[in-house]
């Protein structure tokens, strides 16, 4: 049966990039599509993730607490080849029923960052599962032309950035495992994405635009000032003894930097790489 809700949800973060408004804005959402168990024809969800290790994201079939586990839950025990939108890229992945200890850990770990997963458990006999979605190449982003495509791109890390400073300033006294996960990761993300630029993006326009020298060294240099900046971030939270204040001042100073190159990128390369089509 149709859920008028949930399509909306699904019309809104297809038409906005991931951008949701009401009770999931600010949240970290994907539309998660399975194969029906006994139709056989795709179903989309909206669908609550959160980072992992290994660039794999965390997904937990809560139901909000009810007795039975939700159908896109039975939909990946029949076929767990699953397409995941996160409003960036739309990529195949492999679900993976985690179970013992790696269960029980990453359910911890999500019940620190927002004890509603507690309230959820309590309130049903079943236990919730907590499900891997394992990647395959995600390729390049929808997007109309180059140019949008890096933007969009530099909005996700804006977005997850955002969402990290957040949640550093609600932290406690003691830093989150969940936090810990979440900055590596997008430290992770950040160095896979401007080795990529240094090696192929900017190897290419500089063929291409041999005037474009000045600009693209002044990247570089800017890349090597962000690597710094994470490397930083990645130190403080690998540290069991950190400050979470230390780990708000790094997020603070890597935001910063970031903010700074991505329009100065944009600025400078989103106007050539529209031309280029």
């Amino acid at each position: 049966m149709p859920n008028d809700f949930n399509q909306q949800i699904i019309d809104e973060f297809r038409a906005t990039g991931g951008r949701v408004a009401g009770p999931f804005e600010g949240a970290r959402l994907i539309l998660l599509t399975t194969t029906g168990a006994r139709t056989g024809r795709p179903h989309t969800t909206p669908v609550g993730y959160l980072p992992d290790d290994g660039g794999r994201i965390l997904v937990i079939a809560s139901a909000g607490g009810a007795p039975r586990h939700p159908d896109w839950f039975r939909n990946i025990l029949a076929e767990p080849l699953v397409t995941v939108e996160d409003g960036i890229f739309t990529y195949q992945a492999r679900a993976v029923v985690l179970a013992g200890a790696e269960r029980d850990e990453r359910f911890a770990r999500a019940v620190e960052a927002d004890p509603g997963w507690a309230d959820y458990q309590a309130k049903t006999s079943r236990e919730i599962p907590v499900i891997a979605l394992e990647p395959a190449d995600a390729g390049p982003p929808e997007a109309p032309s180059w140019g949008a495509a890096l933007v969009r791109i530099h909005d996700a890390f804006r977005r997850e950035l955002a969402l990290i400073r957040r949640e550093a300033a609600a932290g406690g006294p003691r830093l989150g495992a969940q936090l810990r996960v979440n900055c590596l990761a997008v430290c992770q993300g950040l160095h896979h994405h401007h080795t990529r630029e240094d090696a192929g993006m900017f190897v290419g326009l500089a063929a291409q635009r041999p005037e474009l020298a000045p600009t693209l060294d002044r990247l570089r240099e800017e890349h090597v000032r962000v690597a710094e900046l994470v490397d930083r971030l990645q130190a403080v939270v690998g540290d069991d003894g950190t400050d979470p204040a230390e780990v708000r001042r790094q997020v603070d100073r890597l935001t910063d930097e970031l903010e700074r190159h991505l329009a100065y990128e944009e600025e400078q390369l989103v106007p050539i790489l529209d031309g280029i089509g």
